[in-house]
């Protein structure tokens, strides 16, 4: 991750909501789960994408949450996609479903969302999951790719909750380089 940029973003409540941008090219908005482990990823997307990341407020109203993510797409560019892991699966896809401008999301192993919710995620979705992750998790990752749209599914063979940065890369830039 050679060429990195800072910035701020304002989301709608006021909140100052720093980022960094990595590489050039499309737009790849990173929204990691609660263990903040995005920056391996981010280095080896930007390979290819401008991979903007940032600091998640932490445990608040979804509402807020989505606010700040809008903040911070309007900052990465039209057409940004949007990739999640666990928690920030959820939150890409809560923001898909209300109508931020996504050009795609990827989602890793999410937490549940209301079924309410996934129809009107009109984005096409990669949902993925480790095929050493709990059959619970796996089936649940299935089941999400049925419940919405425009979504496919994937799993990485030998990978458990905590991906291997390297093994979900490839992944994510070959769904991202697809046609819309």
């Amino acid at each position: 991750m050679d060429e990195m940029s800072c910035g701020r973003v304002v989301s709608r409540d006021g909140t100052e909501i720093a980022y960094e941008r990595y590489g050039e090219g499309r737009a790849v908005v990173l929204v990691d789960g609660p263990d903040g482990a995005g920056r391996a990823l981010a280095g080896l997307l930007a390979r290819r994408f401008s991979v903007v990341t940032y600091e998640r407020r932490g445990a608040g109203a979804v509402e807020r949450e989505i606010e700040d993510l809008a903040a911070v797409l309007a900052a990465a560019g039209p057409g940004a996609a949007v990739h999640g892991t666990e928690t920030g699966g959820v939150l890409a896809l809560a923001a898909a479903a209300a109508g931020l401008p996504v050009g795609a999301v990827s989602v890793y192993e999410p937490e549940p969302l209301a079924d309410g919710l996934l129809g009107a995620v009109h984005a096409r979705v990669l949902v993925v999951d480790g095929g050493a992750s709990p059959v619970a998790t796996r089936q649940a990752a299935r089941a999400l790719t049925a419940a919405l749209p425009r979504a496919r599914h994937r799993t990485l063979t030998g990978q458990t909750h905590e991906v291997a940065p390297h093994v979900l890369a490839p992944v994510l830039e070959e769904f991202l380089d697809e046609p819309a």
